[in-house]
């Protein structure tokens, strides 16, 4: 998507012309440049009530001399960013190939806020993954060309914010095509290599790549146990942005289990084929650095994501197994399908190795959080109160909602609960799932000195499960992986 913002009144392609419920009369639009013809039916559509502005309602008027879009965006007392966003959204998901590849939105109605909110949405929405889709000769794939009309005192302000807007979609883009991509193309070592070759294209990006055997030298014993089942085997990815930036850098740790079958604790087969989507912690790592890429960050950052298949086979790890984490601690393994905290185990241990000022990790752990939350949002635990209260503000700003979890000793005596190990990875009950699960990780962040009496690292873990994939509500995606906290960790880490 081009977005082109003015203020020039000119009219190209269909106009947009977005309305208050409360605000809907003939009177109160902009008429300029709209043919005289066009805006008599419009005046009489609205007269007559035909167009009452409701939130998300939409009326097409055209005759020989264009075509207008009246939108409806409910009453004006209760239009925010996040009704804007939908809004702008909402607009890209209804263009058919009737109303051309060219637009005229007019967002006077809007204050400067709220009308970024809208191109960020349009932005956002104007994605599609059809890779694998047949396609004819005559199929068209022109670009959508957005003209979003505004004041001329907001039109750099709105140009800055549509721009930013843009870089941050190219790495929500790119974390939807991830989650996308069918297992078979997409496993451990194919992830591996194309975060190399994204790096080697740019300067200030390093990666590292810790191949199955390095990892079974350096003893992640998660990492490994949870792969090894599988032909294609597991990996690490280490992204390094700014390396030499000379900042105590923030760590993102991604859980990236390219296909989970469950392993010898197989899942059932109904939905199955939505295990790709596991994979969306690293997916979201690695569009989060695409995003500071594009939008120039230069400060370090560090990302990692924890890369594996989880099969069935005589080689694959069993229930009652006990593995010996990079951490030195030990795991008995008592569901192998509880595998995406044991990747994670050696991947926040890792991340405090490079002593960072704070670490979030990302995974889509827990079917217990969908219950709880849904798909409307990101369970979220931590050991700190300002990360905390710093990722739910961007969350917030971002329309991505992360809701606070309870991080409860109760939770962590269960997970310390084996008698022949340091940690079990599973409770003894099916209840509270996501918050053992969180109890879990928390035994894997490491202290901020070697002082006896010293506290953690700052941490954070956010479980997607229920917003990964399958969120209906998000009218940012139409459909599978959503990209989600991108924008989030993105506005946290540069204030945008």
């Amino acid at each position: 998507m081009e977005v082109k913002v003015d203020a020039n009144g000119n009219v190209a392609g269909t106009l947009v012309l977005p309305m208050f419920e409360d605000e809907c009369s003939s009177e109160n639009f902009d008429h300029f440049g709209v043919h005289r013809a066009l805006l008599s039916m419009i005046g009489h559509v609205i007269d007559a009530g035909d167009f009452s502005a409701k939130v998300d309602s939409s009326l097409i008027i055209h005759n020989l001399e264009g075509k207008v879009i009246l939108v409806g965006l409910g009453k004006s007392a209760d239009f925010d960013d996040d009704a804007a966003r939908n809004a702008g959204a909402s607009l890209v998901a209804k263009r058919g190939k009737q109303h051309g590849c060219e637009f005229t939105a007019r967002l006077g109605c809007m204050n400067s806020s709220q009308a970024a909110a809208y191109l960020e949405g349009a932005i956002l929405r104007d994605y599609s993954y059809d890779k694998y889709k047949s396609k004819d000769d005559d199929d068209e794939d022109e670009d959508l060309v957005l003209h979003a009309q505004v004041a001329v005192e907001n039109v750099e302000a709105l140009t800055v914010a549509a721009r930013t807007a843009a870089q941050v979609a190219t790495g929500v883009h790119l974390a939807r095509d991830l989650g996308n991509a069918p297992p078979n193309d997409l496993y451990p070592m194919a992830y591996a290599h194309q975060a190399n070759n994204w790096a080697k294209k740019k300067s200030n990006v390093d990666v590292k790549i810790i191949s199955y055997e390095a990892a079974t030298e350096l003893g992640m014993g998660g990492l490994c146990a949870v792969g090894m089942g599988s032909d294609r085997k597991p990996c690490m990815v280490i992204f390094d942005m700014n390396p030499d930036a000379g900042n105590q850098p923030p760590v993102i740790v991604g859980k990236g289990i390219t296909f989970d079958s469950g392993g010898i604790s197989i899942k059932p087969s109904s939905s199955m084929d939505e295990m790709k989507y596991d994979m969306h912690g690293s997916a979201t790592a690695f569009g989060l650095m695409q995003a500071l890429w594009a939008s120039g960050h230069e400060k370090r950052i560090i990302a990692i994501s924890c890369m594996a298949e989880n099969m069935p086979s005589s080689n694959a790890q069993r229930p009652g197994d006990i593995i010996t984490t990079l951490s030195g601690k030990t795991i008995e393994v008592l569901n192998t399908d509880a595998e995406g905290r044991l990747v994670l185990a050696d991947g926040l241990w890792k991340a405090g190795e490079y002593n960072p000022s704070w670490i979030v990790d990302l995974a889509t752990l827990t079917g217990a959080i969908v219950v709880a939350l849904g798909h409307e949002a990101t369970g979220m635990w931590s050991n700190d109160d300002d990360l905390a209260k710093r990722l739910r503000v961007s969350g917030d700003a971002c329309g991505e909602l992360i809701w606070q979890m309870p991080l409860l000793p109760a939770f962590e005596k269960e997970m310390k609960s084996s008698k022949i190990a340091d940690l079990q990875n599973i409770g003894p009950t099916r209840w509270g799932g996501s918050n053992g699960a969180a109890a879990f990780l928390k035994q894997f962040v490491q202290k901020q000195s070697d002082d006896e009496d010293a506290t953690q690292i700052p941490w954070a873990h956010l479980d997607i499960a229920g917003t990964a994939w399958g969120a209906k509500t998000n009218k940012m995606v139409a459909h599978g992986a959503t990209g989600i906290h991108v924008r989030a960790l993105h506005h946290m880490i540069t204030k945008q």
